[in-house]
Parts: C-alpha cells; sequence; structure tokens
C-alpha cells in the first residue's frame, strides 16, 4: 500500500484552520482522488493555547516553524504562516534544503524571494507551489502553467484584492465617501493589519508579479510593478465615470511589449457592461488572453478560509498524485529577467482636476495637452460655487509618460489647484 503524505502545517490562523479541517472530514474523499492518504502530522503557531475551532489534539505541536520543517516524519511543509521574511522564509528555505515539497499561499514571500526559493526547489528536487498565493479560491496559476501552456499569454488582468473591490463597489453602490467606505470594510475585519497592504495596491501588486513570472517566462520582479492605490479615487470620480458608461476597479495588468514587461496595479476605468465592470463586492476576478484560446474569464472567492484552504489542498493533491511540476511553470533556471517597461501601451485616459476660475484657464490646460501630444475626446466643467472650477478631461489614446509630461506641465500654468487625477481606461 502506498504510505500516506504527511503534512506539517505552519501557520493556523483562518487559513491554517480551514486546511485542518479539510484533511479531516474529508480523509475518504482526498484518499479515493489520490490513491493515498494525506494526514497531519504535526503542526506550529504562535498561540498553542488558542481557540480555533477545531482540535489540534491528535498533531505534534512545534514551537519552531524552523523544527516542524526539519522533522523528518513532515513530507511536505504547509507555509501559512505569511510575511515576505522571517519564520516563513526560514522555514521555507529548511524544508527545501531537506528535499521537502512545500505548499504556500505566501505572495509577500514569493514576490520578493521568488526566484531564490524555486532555484533552491529545483536544486534538492522540491517541489514550491503557491496556488494559494493568487487570487485564493481561483485556480488562475493551475490554469497558466496546465490548462494554457500550449498558449502565448499576450495579456493577463484582473481584480486580485477583494477589499478594494468592495470599497469601490461600496461608494458607488452607497455613494459613500472613500473614507465612509474604508471604515465599513475596517469594521467590518476586511483590511489587513497594515491597510496599506490593501488600498495601496501592494497585495494585489504581489500577485500580479507572480503571474507576470508564469505567463511571460520571466523571473518575478515585484519592485518593477508600477502601484498605485484606491486613496484618491473619489465619489465624483464614481460618479462621472458611471455617466460616461464605466466602472472603476483597482486593476492589475500585464503584457510583454517591445519596450519590455508592462505591470501595472492602479485604479482604471473598465466598460461597465464587462465581465470585469459587472464584478462586484469582494469577489476577485483574473482575465487571461492567449493567442490559440482568445480570452478566458475565471471568477470567484479571492480570499476566506473555504476558498484559501481548497486552493492550499488543491497542491497538496498533486504532490500525493506525484505532480510536482515547475515553480512558475518552467525551469527557473530558464527564466529571463525582466526589463521594466512603464505604461508602454497607449490608452485613453480620464482626468479630473480642479481650475482657478478666470479667464484662459481652460486654454492653458489644453495647450499643456496639446505640446505633449495628447489630444482631447471630450470634456466636462461642472457647476460650482467657489473660485475653483471641476473640470473633467477624457484624452484620446497616449501614453502615461506623455500624460505625465502635461501633468507636469500643468503645474507651472498657475490655475490647476493641486494634483489631477488621472486613470487609465482600459479596454477588456
Amino acid at each position: 500500500m502506498t504510505s500516506p503524505l504527511r503534512l506539517g502545517i505552519a501557520g493556523l490562523g483562518t487559513v491554517g484552520a480551514g486546511v485542518v479541517k479539510i484533511v479531516r472530514q474529508k480523509a475518504e474523499l482526498l484518499s479515493h482522488r489520490t490513491g493515498r492518504g494525506i494526514e497531519i502530522v504535526a503542526v506550529s503557531a504562535r498561540n498553542r493555547d488558542k481557540d480555533r475551532g477545531v482540535s489540534l489534539q491528535p498533531f505534534d505541536w512545534e514551537d519552531d516553524p524552523v523544527a516542524l520543517a526539519s522533522r523528518d516524519d513532515v513530507d511536505v511543509l504547509v507555509e501559512l504562516i505569511g510575511g515576505s521574511d522571517g519564520p516563513a522564509k526560514a522555514a521555507t528555505e529548511a524544508a527545501l534544503k531537506r528535499g521537502k515539497d512545500v505548499v504556500t499561499a505566501n505572495k509577500a514571500m514569493l514576490a520578493h524571494h521568488g526566484q531564490a526559493l524555486a532555484e533552491l526547489a529545483e536544486t534538492n528536487g522540491a517541489a514550491l507551489r503557491f496556488e494559494a498565493a493568487v487570487a485564493g479560491g481561483i485556480p488562475v496559476v493551475k490554469a497558466l502553467t496546465e490548462g494554457l501552456a500550449g498558449n502565448e499569454i499576450t495579456r493577463v488582468m484582473g481584480v486580485m484584492n477583494g477589499t478594494c473591490n468592495y470599497i469601490l463597489t461600496r461608494m458607488e453602490s452607497g455613494g459613500l465617501t472613500y473614507q465612509e467606505a474604508f471604515d465599513e470594510a475596517d469594521g467590518l475585519g476586511f483590511l489587513e493589519a497594515d491597510p496599506e497592504l490593501d488600498v495601496g495596491g501592494i497585495d494585489a501588486g504581489h500577485k500580479l508579479s507572480l503571474l507576470s513570472s508564469i505567463a511571460f517566462g520571466t523571473q518575478v520582479a515585484f519592485d518593477a510593478v508600477e502601484l498605485e492605490g484606491i486613496g484618491r479615487v473619489s465619489i465624483d470620480d464614481i460618479r462621472q465615470a458611471a455617466d460616461m458608461g464605466f466602472k472603476i476597479k483597482l486593476l492589475g495588468t500585464c503584457r510583454m511589449t517591445g519596450r519590455g514587461l508592462e505591470q501595472r496595479m492602479a485604479p482604471c476605468l473598465v466598460p461597465e457592461r464587462s465581465a470585469l465592470g459587472q464584478l462586484d463586492g469582494g469577489t476577485n476576478m483574473v482575465v487571461i488572453e492567449g493567442d490559440q484560446v482568445g480570452q478566458i474569464v475565471l471568477r470567484g472567492a479571492g480570499a476566506g478560509e473555504g476558498p484559501t484552504a481548497s486552493a492550499v489542498m488543491g497542491d497538496v493533491i498533486d504532490i500525493a498524485r506525484g505532480y510536482r511540476g515547475s515553480t512558475f511553470g518552467q525551469a527557473a533556471s530558464s527564466l529571463k529577467p525582466a526589463t521594466p517597461a512603464k505604461s508602454a501601451t497607449p490608452a485613453s485616459y480620464y482626468l479630473r482636476m480642479s481650475l482657478t476660475d478666470k479667464p484662459g484657464a481652460l486654454a492653458k490646460v489644453a495647450t499643456a495637452l496639446g505640446d505633449a501630444g495628447i489630444s482631447i475626446n471630450r470634456m466636462r466643467q461642472y457647476d460650482h460655487t467657489s473660485d475653483t472650477a471641476p473640470v473633467l478631461i477624457v484624452t484620446h489614446k497616449t501614453t502615461r509618460a506623455a500624460l505625465d509630461q502635461a501633468i507636469d506641465a500643468m503645474a507651472g500654468t498657475g490655475v490647476v489647484q493641486g494634483t489631477p487625477v488621472a486613470l487609465r481606461i482600459e479596454r477588456v
């Protein structure tokens, strides 16, 4: 009889407890689907006495996750501690150095150290799997590395942070300000301990960098991701976008261009009738475009105990079946360093600004745009009662570099109050 696959679980938060529940409650199903048993032999966490809603009595306890990773009776380390460095990285390295397979949900660790860890795994004949690190229960990593492996990927984009999507959705549906929607999300427990990881686009940027590596055969390059959070999006932007038939989403986009790899996580306008435009609440969505299949849309829960634990178990089951595969879909040694390209692909842009209410103000703005080679598609001036006038401009296609040149020039005109809000219009 095939021996059981023995797990050591490091980190017993929401996801870790969810994995324990699946292994214990679905033992017979897992055995039928893998042809062998899957069992937990030991666990590790900061607090031994915390009530996690599941009994840990059958398992050995290790205070040190590195000791857990080093045990002779652990075949697979399930790393659910989190954090780019510290105990999570130390335990992962300890397991890989001993030839043990690792399943992780840690996007921050992989975004910063993915190349080195993938090389370490290959050197020691181990598997490093991370389906749960990107988009929760959506099997997007498996889709890219397996189902779409015969495609040349042309673009990957998506909504990869449910908290930001919830905030933007509530601003629209409830007529809330950004701060009101933020406070509501915080009260519901949606925000990370450091909210900037969510609303600053950092969490989603980690995920995008991992998908970019798989899609384009490059080394993970999180530092090259252009990051812009949702903090400057106002209820006025939400309403004006709706007037033009758009929704605002924190959208990640990556594509390979003639200048290099473009990776961007920023608020964008998308058509309201598109799949992304209709995505509400905390749900995630990833859109993949390949030369053979066209466009594939994957939608589902991006976080939570069940969905994320499901993704973890998908990787565990693959290992139990004997399928290992390269971390990023091909040998780590074959991954190329990414040459970053800052928003090289032209697009239309939405600009919102406040102008000093005096003759010639609009003409100065138009001149700044024209000098940068940017033409105006449409323009609206809204009613006002103060000495500043809110103005909305939608440009024809241009590059972000040209737009930044125009915005810099506007600052010297003396008629633009503050920095204009500039949002890319993404056609999907």
